[in-house]
């Protein structure tokens, strides 16, 4: 697979893996199809896993550890500290304190099996601390071997240039896709302006993109997506008419809904690199496959310009959910 770099020293492959989704918010887990899974993409060429101490919470953590240290891949490990979960509970705070930094830095070091992390983002900013107070606990990890790079999440432009000055970020991760395009009025052009790579999360909303939902899709009691505003029933029949387009220009171009969404997010700079989450082989393997499909010109634009022409209905997240995103 294609290598892509993120900033200086950071080269991942073209596409990497989201693992959220392998230990909850997306139905019952099965850790053994996960390690499956995650075989599967090192032999695809993936070496790019992406996770955070609140997913299970822990449990994702500690999946990944097992399977570091059954496969011992050659793998670049991304994972974020930040939102604290209290138990299972979707409710959150978010805690950016040196203090905090150090103690959720060192346990998911311990749970991952690793002496350090490749890319450690900060999951949420919480303004009640300076960005620059938080940059600095950082560096100081990285300076002690505990962490490599330093990333931010759904961050404003703001935030990110006052970041940068104190110490070079690597990496941003905000949800981007189709459906989701607020990143690039600002904070995408200050990622190439100071030379931070972008990672997609959520690039094909969620499965929304995939085209496998209709009006009458409903949702299971562990899978959050339905509780969120997008997927309410007004909402998500509303929205079927954007999946309707990108159903019709993958027909034209012989490939599936998903990888047409991939493939153009994949074209929309070198520096960015998707991580579509799954738990299913078969998905993998269909993600992975986007990464061959080279449009041109002529197609971005006129996919682009179809979007542009359908209003997405609902917020991301719920006022929960929204907490610590675009500050």
């Amino acid at each position: 697979m294609e290598t892509r770099i993120l900033s200086k020293g950071l080269a991942v492959s073209a596409l990497g893996l989201g693992c959220m989704g392998m230990s909850e918010f997306y139905g019952p887990r099965n850790d053994e199809e996960s390690m499956r899974v995650l075989n599967r993409a090192v032999d695809l060429g993936v070496n790019f896993f992406d996770t955070a101490d609140m997913y299970g919470p822990h449990h994702n953590e500690k999946l990944l550890g097992r399977f570091i240290r059954e496969t011992k891949p050659q793998a670049v490990i991304a994972t974020k500290f930040g939102i604290v979960r209290d138990g299972k509970a979707y409710s959150r705070t978010i805690d950016n304190s040196p203090d905090y930094i150090r103690l959720a830095c060192e346990a998911s070091l311990r749970r991952l099996g690793l002496e350090c992390i490749d890319l450690y983002y900060v999951h949420r900013v919480n303004t009640q601390h300076p960005i620059e107070e938080t940059m600095d606990a950082l560096a100081k990890l990285v300076t002690e071997g505990k962490i490599t790079h330093i990333g931010l999440c759904e961050v404003n432009a703001s935030t990110l240039r006052r970041a940068h000055a104190v110490y070079p970020v690597s990496a941003v991760q905000s949800e981007y896709s189709l459906w989701t395009r607020e990143v690039e009025e600002s904070i995408l052009p200050a990622c190439r302006d100071l030379g931070v790579g972008f990672v997609p999360y959520s690039p094909l909303g969620r499965g929304f993109l995939t085209g496998n939902y209709t009006a009458d899709s409903r949702f299971g009691a562990d899978d959050f997506r339905g509780n969120l505003p997008r997927f309410a029933d007004e909402n998500l029949r509303a929205n079927l008419a954007l999946v309707e387009v990108v159903k019709q220009l993958a027909a034209e171009r012989q490939c599936t809904p998903a990888q047409l969404a991939l493939a153009w997010l994949l074209a929309q700079d070198q520096s960015i690199v998707p991580i579509p989450g799954t738990k299913k082989q078969r998905y993998l393997e269909e993600n992975v496959a986007a990464t061959t499909i080279g449009l041109s010109t002529a197609e971005i634009n006129t996919l682009t310009r179809a979007i542009d022409q359908q209003r997405v209905w609902g917020e991301r997240y719920t006022q929960e959910g929204m907490k610590g995103v675009n500050v």
